[in-house]
């Protein structure tokens, strides 16, 4: 299986470059992975895709203002991104960042971020730097809070000092973020409304989170020619007893699991055992899921349209058959659909 089999053409003004004006405004396209058929529908239209019983599984991590920049000592300016924390014992903390223009950068040399933020190199290892963080009032992660910006992936561009990064504050996160870690949104749940999952539970629809921290290796291209061969980013996870136990129910009446985004579909696969049982726990999963792969929990999936030739579109290939996502990517061209962390969805269900 070649890299190029997961191609197609797009346009460079379908890529979303801002969300809808309303969360749940956005278009809906809903896939049949037995037949191909298409239906089009808007986002607040899930409800109506629903049955009594299924059960809607959501990622609630939380994304982190973690894009940074900061001043070296000559006066040279540099971009820096956190991108996990080490959790290194110490009375600074430790993250792994990436740091443009890093060629002039050195261990030990102080970049100041804001009068309460500096951040010190500590070693690099390979694109990676590890990197104290030190603020003046002794609560780092505050410091971010207030001076950094929503880590945006590098297809949304955003000039210094634009307005849209307020907006992106609040939209580039989901209405359930509750768990602090991710440098990426989970972008399948940022069109859900407190409304929207009201009425999904109003329909008889059971709704289930875990967390999932996307990292930055979500946007890394793949690099080689056989898919196979890719090395897939490994990322931290947690799925409490009750998630695995909602999907036991679920199965166990008939009902269909759905997962939101494929980081809630990666996470249940990596826990799941060859019966479709889940075990509940903690870790790190760096499962790659292109078409072969037989998903043993996942029934349904809601996601955004993703990048030709990366990962997440793999795994929806895999899950759809790759014949009818491709056309239904290239309808979605057609017919005008927004692509990427803000675009529109899809929902791919059975027949």
């Amino acid at each position: 299986m070649r890299i190029e089999e997961f191609d197609f053409e797009l346009p460079a003004e379908r890529i979303a470059q801002e969300p809808s004006p309303s969360r749940d405004g956005s278009r809906l396209m809903v896939l049949d992975r037995d037949t191909g058929a298409v239906a089009h529908r808007g986002f607040g239209d899930l409800p109506e895709e629903l049955r009594a019983g299924d059960l809607l599984v959501l990622n609630d991590t939380k994304v982190l203002p973690v894009r940074l920049r900061g001043t070296k000592p000559t006066g040279g300016r540099v971009e820096i991104v956190l991108v996990e924390s080490t959790g290194e014992p110490g009375s600074a903390p430790v993250w792994r960042a990436l740091i443009s223009g890093s060629k002039s950068v050195r261990p030990g040399m102080e970049i100041t971020v804001s009068p309460e933020l500096t951040i010190r190199p500590i070693a690099r290892e390979a694109d990676v730097w590890r990197v104290n963080l030190a603020s003046a009032r002794g609560d780092a992660m505050a410091a971010i809070e207030a001076v950094g910006t929503m880590p945006l992936p590098p297809y949304i561009r955003r000039d210094d000092g634009d307005p849209r990064a307020r907006m992106d504050r609040e939209r580039y996160q989901t209405v359930y973020a509750r768990a602090p870690g991710a440098v990426a949104a989970p972008t399948a749940g940022l069109h859900f409304t407190p409304e929207l999952l009201a009425s999904v539970a109003s329909r008889g629809a059971e709704i289930a989170f875990l967390t999932l921290h996307v990292g930055l290796g979500t946007f890394s291209p793949v690099r080689v020619s056989e898919v196979a061969n890719h090395t897939m980013h490994d990322e931290a996870f947690v799925v409490p007893t009750a998630t695995a136990d909602a999907v036991l129910r679920t199965h166990s009446r008939g009902a269909r699991v759905i997962a939101v985004g494929t980081t809630v579909a990666r996470a249940l696969e990596t826990c799941a055992n060859d019966r479709g049982a889940v075990t509940p726990g903690a870790g790190r999963s760096a499962l790659f899921v292109y078409p072969g792969f037989r998903f043993r929990v996942v029934d349904a999936l809601v996601t955004n349209f993703h990048l030709p030739r990366s990962t997440l579109l793999m795994l929806v290939c895999a899950f759809g058959g790759t014949d009818s996502v491709l056309n239904a990517y290239r309808l979605a061209v057609t017919e005008g659909y927004r692509f990427y962390s803000y675009g529109d969805a899809m929902f791919v269900r059975p027949a």
